[in-house]
Order: C-alpha cells, then sequence, then structure tokens
C-alpha cells in the first residue's frame, strides 16, 4: 500500500497535516536535514532564552539579540551583542554552552544517526573518509563513527577543563575557576570563541600555559577525528616499520590519504607562517609591554584563533592593518572538513594551490601527493569560493549601506574595516570582532546572524536545502561546447 493510501485509511483527519510534514521531511537528503537541524535548535534555543527567567542576569534581550546570541552559539562563531560574564547567569552561561556543544559536535552526531535510521546512508565520500582510517574492507556504520567521534571529543574537553583548571586554580578560587575551565574547554574544541571573561583571554596574555592548553584544542577540533585518526594509526605503523616489526597493524594505512596530507600540510604552513607574521607585526606595538616568552606565545595565538576559534589575547581595534589583513585571510580559510572550524577549508586551499601549480607546469590534471584529484572535486573547490566571494559581498555592502544610514563619507570610510572584519568572521564562524557586534543595528545582526549561520552548514548545503526537496539525479547530457576567451 502507498503512503498516500495508508494516510487515508489510518491516520485522523485532525493529525493528517502533520504526518505529511513528517513524510516531506523524510523526502530531505543528508545534507537538507543537516541544515533544518540547526534551524531548529536555533529556535529552541532562542525561545529557551527569551522564556526561561533564571538565565539572564541583566535586561532581558530583545528577540533579535536572543536569536543572535543563540546563532553564534549553535554556529560555534562567538561574536557577542552582550558581555556573557555579566548578563547571564551561571546556569544561562551553562544554557548558551549546551547549544554550543551541541552545534559544535552534537547535532552532527545526531543528525548522522537521524540519517541511518530514517535509512539514508552517509555520502560515498563521508563513508570513504570513515573507512580510510578505520576498517578499508567493510563499510562504517553510522552508529559506530558517531560514537567514535563524541568519545574522542568529550575526552579532549575533559583533557583540556582538568589542565586549565590546575593553571586557573592559583589564579582564582579552586569552584570558580572549575566552571571557566569546563566553559573554555568546550569552548575552544567547539572553535566556538566563546568565554565568560569579560575581556576575552586579553587578561590571561601571561599566561603561556593557558595560550598553549587553549592552542592545541582549538587545533583538535580544527583537524576533525578522521584526521586524527588517520594519523594516530599511520604514526604507529611507521614506529613498528622502524623498529623492525613485521607485524601488519590491522587498518593501518601504508601512506597518509591526500586528504590527510592537505590537511596537515595546509594546517602547519598557516600556523607556521601565521605565527611568524604575527610576531614581526605586533612585537613593537600591542605585544610590546610583554616579555620574550609571552610575545612568542602570544603571537602563536594569534596565529591559531583565527581559524574559526574566536578568543583574544589583544584588542583587534589597535592592532594595524597588516594584522587586520592576515587575520581576515587566516579566518577565511578557517579549519579542516569533518571537523568543528568554518572557513573555506583547508583542503580546498590545497586544491587551489594544487590547481596553479599544475597548470603552471603545463600539467592536465590536478595531482596532491603524486595522486591525480578528481575533476568534480576541482570544480567544486573553484564553485565554493566563488559562493564565498558572493555570499561575503552582498554581506559587506548591505551592511555597509545600512550602518552608513546618516553618516558622511569620512564618518563611513572609518567603519569600513570594521564592518569587512565583521562579516569575515561571521562567514568563517571566526568569532573575532573589532568590537563593533553590539553597535550593528538590527538589520545588520540580523544578516550576520544569516551569514553566519550559512558558514555553518556549509554553502551547498544551504542553497540545497533551501530548496526543501530531494536532490536529482545529475544529468548525463550537455549541450554542444563553445570556448570562451579567458585571462
Amino acid at each position: 500500500m502507498s503512503r498516500t493510501r495508508w494516510l487515508g485509511a489510518y491516520v485522523p483527519a485532525k493529525v493528517k497535516p502533520l504526518f505529511r510534514w513528517i513524510l516531506r521531511w523524510r523526502r530531505l537528503t543528508g545534507p537538507a536535514l543537516f541544515v533544518w537541524s540547526f534551524v531548529l535548535l536555533i529556535a529552541l534555543g532562542t525561545a529557551g532564552l527569551l522564556l526561561i527567567e533564571d538565565l539572564q542576569a541583566g535586561p532581558p534581550l530583545g528577540v533579535v539579540d536572543a536569536l543572535f546570541t543563540i546563532t553564534s552559539a549553535v554556529c560555534v562563531t562567538g561574536l557577542a551583542v552582550v558581555d556573557l560574564s555579566t548578563h547571564f547567569t551561571t546556569t544561562g552561561q551553562a544554557w548558551i554552552l549546551l547549544f554550543v556543544q551541541l552545534g559544535g559536535i552534537g547535532l552532527i552526531s545526531l543528525t548522522t544517526l537521524l540519517i541511518g535510521a530514517m535509512g539514508q546512508r552517509l555520502s560515498l565520500r563521508s563513508e570513504m573518509l570513515a573507512v580510510a582510517p578505520t576498517r578499508r574492507h567493510d563499510r562504517p556504520e553510522v552508529w559506530e563513527l558517531t560514537l567514535a567521534v563524541t568519545r574522542f571529543s568529550l575526552v579532549v574537553e575533559a583533557i583540556g577543563a582538568v589542565l586549565l583548571w590546575a593553571v586557573w586554580s592559583f589564579r582564582m578560587p579552586v569552584d570558580e575557576a572549575a566552571w571557566h575551565a569546563v566553559f573554555h574547554s568546550v569552548s575552544a574544541y567547539c572553535n566556538a570563541g566563546m568565554s565568560t571573561f569579560s575581556t576575552s583571554l586579553i587578561g590571561l596574555q601571561d599566561s603561556s600555559f593557558t595560550l598553549w592548553i587553549i592552542s592545541f584544542l582549538v587545533i583538535a577540533g580544527g583537524i576533525g577525528y578522521l584526521t586524527f585518526e588517520e594519523l594516530t594509526r599511520w604514526f604507529r605503523a611507521s614506529r613498528a616499520r622502524r623498529d623492525g616489526l613485521r607485524i601488519r597493524l590491522a587498518g593501518a594505512p601504508q601512506r597518509l590519504s591526500s586528504h590527510t596530507w592537505a590537511v596537515v600540510v595546509t594546517s602547519a604552513v598557516l600556523l607556521l607562517a601565521g605565527w611568524i607574521l604575527f610576531a614581526l607585526f605586533e612585537w613593537s606595538d600591542t605585544l610590546s609591554q610583554l616579555g620574550v616568552v609571552d610575545k612568542l606565545s602570544n603571537a602563536w595565538f594569534m596565529s591559531v584563533t583565527p581559524r574559526s576559534a574566536g578568543f583574544n589575547t589583544v584588542d583587534y581595534t589597535h592592532v594595524g592593518n597588516d594584522t587586520a589583513a592576515l587575520t581576515m585571510m587566516l579566518m577565511l580559510i578557517g579549519g579542516s572538513p569533518g571537523s568543528t572550524a568554518g572557513g573555506l577549508k583547508t583542503t580546498t586551499i590545497a586544491v587551489l594551490v594544487a590547481l596553479g601549480l599544475s597548470r603552471f607546469r603545463g600539467r592536465r590534471y590536478v595531482a596532491i601527493q603524486d595522486r591525480a584529484i578528481p575533476q568534480g572535486t576541482v570544480e567544486r573547490a573553484v564553485g565554493i569560493v566563488l559562493l564565498a566571494l558572493f555570499v561575503l559581498a552582498i554581506s559587506f555592502f548591505t551592511i555597509n549601506a545600512i550602518e552608513a544610514v546618516g553618516m558622511d563619507s569620512t564618518e563611513a570610510r572609518g567603519h569600513f574595516l570594521p564592518i569587512m572584519f565583521e562579516s569575515v568572521s561571521a562567514f568563517a564562524t571566526a568569532g573575532l570582532s573589532m568590537n563593533y557586534t553590539a553597535e550593528l543595528e538590527l538589520p545588520s545582526k540580523l544578516l550576520v546572524a544569516l551569514t553566519m549561520f550559512i558558514g555553518r552548514v556549509g554553502l551547498f548545503s544551504f542553497f540545497t536545502a533551501v530548496m526543501l526537496r530531494r536532490a536529482q539525479p545529475p544529468a548525463f547530457q550537455r549541450p554542444a561546447q563553445e570556448d570562451v576567451i579567458v585571462g
């Protein structure tokens, strides 16, 4: 019996619309389900923030500010229109942290389970990534991958919380240090950048241990579980071969996959280059009052945090234009696929660099680590960058037009860099700001919230989900070719 007949024969007339709605959701693809799950989570969080009285210590937030705050938490961005340390009670901070956790790892795990429960499979690309570091001879079960990701994330967050508590217990009461440690560990691993300190980590810029602990939490969350797992198995296999052991480790890769190689190399280059450049740019400026060790630690942290983390140890309203430009570049690149970070992703940049090198060398293919990359992947990387520039252009020009109302040209020019910085930070879910978020007009806040949402769920997923219909299979016909002169 078809669904329609079953619906008409056994479902009461009053609840038929609900069942039709459920069946419509069953027709959603995996990416669409992922996007609309974020919408539902933001709606629940905003409703709780507006309706639960014990969450706020200050004046109640308006609808737009509440929506902005929860969107920033769920999209693990970190931009805030109010001070989390003073405006919210401890219960309110815990409520926000819950949605940071759900947006960072919980919702990804939940959506994966929902896809499996509805009879759908992970995409072939996701399954290949999942099989690579585990069992190449078998396709992974959805729940196995979900539990592995969740377990890894909670263990890393717990270790980070203990280490931060050990460092901060010398600076503040033990119980207060425990709550701050838990909040910042979860926020750092999820790359959210939200802080229970009024000035983020500026007050801790002389605590090198704090900066390095949070840095490694951010990096762990930014490279993703699949990359970390493959690196671990590859390292064990390499050590076994180096020690002369002939025992073949189950599932141990003999070489790193092109995906993991691109993630590791690109991340390392960006981190080291950013560390050196930020140290040169700010050594005698915003870092001038610190010692050599603290200067190096802060420069390292400035290289880590733009990659979607959002914490800051310096006031970005006082940095130079070179630092601001480099920060925006790193924010736009972001973290790696399958992680809690946002941005274009390191692998996208790696594919584009490989594309440029292949054309420079006269090759007809794109290769990473002596392995050709499928043409469809190259086209997808180019499409992601073009869509990102399109979304950023609309966001920036619209916000700039809204904020410039009533200003003369000289005054509006002074807002150019902060608005650009805010737009890039929102799209990359980085959370860094030149203290401009709270000054935005209501329409600008809504647009920034939408930009954060698009940046978090992904460009292709967002535009697919807006259609709210099943994806159609690709056509195998194309029109006649005609060349166009470019370059």
